[in-house]
Parts: structure tokens; C-alpha cells; sequence
């Protein structure tokens, strides 16, 4: 499993063109959501974003904090990771990479999965028609909650 720390001021000028690309305007707001949820390795829920960034934005709500995130990932510029527990939680890493989720203590980490990524798509999917991602998210219990009982 990984962690990796990415150099925000790449990300930045990536996330910026992509933002271009789409004709989506790069507003303060967004940008500052965007780097605070890059620089993270938790993997944060909006609820978590935004009390990062109050201090540093003190006019933000918490409803554009939910805005940005729907419309940066309805654009495909951030992953929403699937968990079974309430608060959705968000992922700027857009390389190929899938998520550990315990279901005790919430903990989500990255990891590469080559042989997934690669295989061929069952028949049933081919007819369906275009596969743009593909994700894998697997639930259990970390090692640190087992180690708990």
C-alpha cells in the first residue's frame, strides 16, 4: 500500500488546464479545495475539508466545500471513495490506483493493482459500451483493529 506525496505546484498547473479543458472557471475557492484535498493522504470527507480550510477561508461554507466536490468529480478531477460507513470520502489522485477500506476505523489507503487494471472486461461488459475507469475498493478490517481484539 502507498502513500504518495505529490508536488502541489504540479497539481496544481494539471488541475488548472483540466479545469480548461472543460470550461470550468479555476475560482479561489476551488483551488484552495483542490490543493488542501491533494496534499491529504486520509482521503477526507467535505466535513474534514472544510474545517482545514476555515481558517484559511473564512467566508467558505460548508455547502460550497459539498459543491466544489460534486462538480469537481461530475468533471472526472477527483474520486469519490465508496465506504460503507456515512460520510463520503474524496481522492485527488487520478493515476490508476485503487483503496483499502477498514470498516472499523474508517482508515482508507492507495494501492496499485496492475493485474486488475489489465485484465479484459467480462463479455456482458463489452456490448455495454465504453469503460472509462475502473475501481476497486475492498472493505475488511485493518491490521491495527484486528490487533485491537
Amino acid at each position: 500500500m502507498t502513500s504518495a506525496k505529490v508536488d502541489l505546484s504540479k497539481w496544481t498547473v494539471e488541475f488548472e488546464n483540466a479545469c480548461r479543458r472543460v470550461n470550468l472557471k479555476v475560482t479561489h475557492q476551488r483551488l484552495e479545495i483542490f490543493r488542501e484535498l491533494a496534499g491529504a493522504d486520509d482521503h477526507p470527507s467535505a466535513e474534514n475539508l472544510y474545517k482545514r480550510l476555515i481558517k484559511k477561508l473564512p467566508t467558505l461554507s460548508l455547502d460550497t466545500v459539498y459543491r466544489t466536490l460534486a462538480t469537481l468529480e461530475k468533471y472526472l478531477l477527483i474520486t469519490r471513495v465508496q465506504t460503507l460507513l456515512s460520510q463520503a470520502r474524496y481522492d485527488a489522485r487520478m493515476d490508476k490506483h485503487h483503496h483499502t477500506v477498514c470498516n472499523r476505523c474508517g482508515t482508507i489507503t492507495d494501492f496499485k493493482w496492475n493485474l486488475f487494471d489489465n485484465v479484459e472486461v467480462p463479455a456482458a461488459v463489452v456490448g455495454w459500451g465504453k469503460v472509462i475507469k475502473r475501481n476497486a475498493v475492498l472493505e475488511g478490517i485493518c491490521k491495527e483493529c484486528e490487533e485491537e481484539d
